[in-house]
């Protein structure tokens, strides 16, 4: 086994031992779950807790809705039955575990009850409102954001001792990560009940704490910046897409924007600080789902580069293209370099307990390559002074980007980032 292997299995170990938590913390008894939402998210946080022997209550506020979730979840089933995975007459058994409503009041005798629509801050205050008046004593409520302040959610309710968050990444059904946020007032009952169910359901859970986008989509967003920042010097996004495919990235950035949709976050004559995606909206150009997006698509999704873009991508910038200039190393030292700062202030801040922490969740979560481990381990193999020069480099071009303490201590005194106790996210 390699170094960077070795290290990554002890980080995943490691990752379920929650620092400070009182050895005598109670486990709540997790027999019924409750689910808001049946869509792609609400659907495959069902299945895990179907597919381990727990009874699931889905809720959806229309029938239709509500039906086709549930045939979401059975196809899901029935093509891995087909694929050997597990007996075919399992299909029922689990979906047997499975029933639908279409008023939360179905959740009255729910154990742990998770929230799972869309990322809408009045709706999910709206929820948790609600549920304060209908769960029963002592019932976990988790919501899935994946970065809106949880305090400001369990301020909703009576209870906000009983409210975490239950980060799951998509599909939830297949991806390993779960990111357990744990709000100011959280209880360490819950939160230790919330890292045992994890476990149960075959989840790779690390604590966290609240900021937005908590640990892992606050990296991403330190490295969406910088990948949006060189389309604006000219650099073509099919580049830096390249440049991330050939460190061992499955999708870079641009192919994952894509994917979700060019579109979050945006509105039809919306003026952002992103004037060539705004540009791409409005030309209906708003990824895989309209057929056309930084790339174009063709009937069977399979990209190639656009000319169309190029275009906006010069008509914005002033910028013909291949004049930037840009090595596939310069590339990626102004992208990935930035993901090591942003950890390290997240680090800083507390909110994440360990620096192995922060590399589970981009190998578990984003796909970060094996041979490189996560942020932390690539950050030892490049060097602190490497990281510091190019982040001094990004601070000159823009004040707001800001220098982690810790960076500029481990480029003049040495020191892993591996191996840094900055005090961790405790409980209590």
């Amino acid at each position: 086994m390699s170094d960077i292997a070795a290290y990554m299995n002890e980080a995943t170990q490691t990752a379920r031992v929650i620092d400070g938590l009182a050895s005598d913390a109670n486990l709540r008894p997790i027999h019924k779950v409750g689910i808001i939402g049946a869509g792609t998210m609400g659907g495959g946080i069902a299945m895990n807790f179907a597919t381990a022997g727990l009874h699931v209550t889905l809720i959806e506020t229309k029938q239709e809705a509500l039906t086709r979730g549930l045939g979401v979840i059975q196809a899901n089933y029935q093509r891995s039955a087909d694929r050997g995975r597990f007996p075919v007459e399992e299909v029922a058994e689990r979906m047997a575990r499975i029933d639908g409503a279409l008023d939360m009041a179905a959740l009255a005798d729910c154990d742990l009850i998770i929230e799972a629509v869309f990322e809408d801050m009045e709706l999910k205050k709206s929820i948790f409102k609600t549920l304060d008046g209908i769960a029963k004593q002592g019932a976990i409520l988790g919501t899935n954001t994946s970065g809106l302040d949880i305090d400001a959610i369990a301020a909703q309710t009576s209870r906000p001792q009983d409210v975490i968050g239950l980060h799951f990444f998509s599909p939830a059904n297949v991806m390993k990560l779960l990111e357990i946020v744990r709000a100011d007032d959280t209880a360490e009952d819950v939160v230790a009940t919330s890292m045992d169910i994890a476990v149960k359901i075959g989840k790779v859970a690390t604590l966290v704490g609240v900021c937005p986008g908590f640990v892992g989509n606050r990296i991403l967003a330190a490295r969406q910046f910088q990948s949006n920042e060189l389309v604006k010097r000219g650099v073509l996004p099919w580049d830096v897409d390249a440049a991330f495919n050939n460190f061992g990235f499955k999708m870079g950035p641009f192919q994952m924007s894509d994917l979700a949709g060019l579109d979050i976050g945006w509105k039809k004559g919306a003026k952002t600080s992103n004037p060539i995606r705004d540009t791409l909206c409005e030309m209906d150009r708003r990824g895989q789902k309209t057929g056309a997006g930084f790339y174009d698509y063709d009937e069977n999704r399979q990209r190639s580069p656009s000319k169309v873009t190029e275009a906006v991508i010069a008509d914005v910038t002033g910028i013909a293209p291949g004049e930037a200039g840009l090595s596939e190393t310069d590339i990626l030292a102004r992208c990935l370099h930035p993901m090591v700062n942003e950890a390290l202030i997240i680090l800083e801040e507390n909110k994440a307990q360990r620096p192995s922490d922060v590399d589970v969740i981009w190998s578990y979560g984003y796909g970060w390559p094996g041979d490189t481990g996560g942020p932390m381990a690539y950050g030892d193999l490049v060097g602190a002074e490497k990281i510091l020069a190019t982040m001094e480099a990004l601070n000159s071009e823009n004040a707001d980007v800001k220098i982690s303490d810790t960076l500029r201590q481990l480029a003049s005194q040495g020191g892993k980032f591996i191996e840094l106790d900055l005090g961790g996210l405790k409980t209590g």
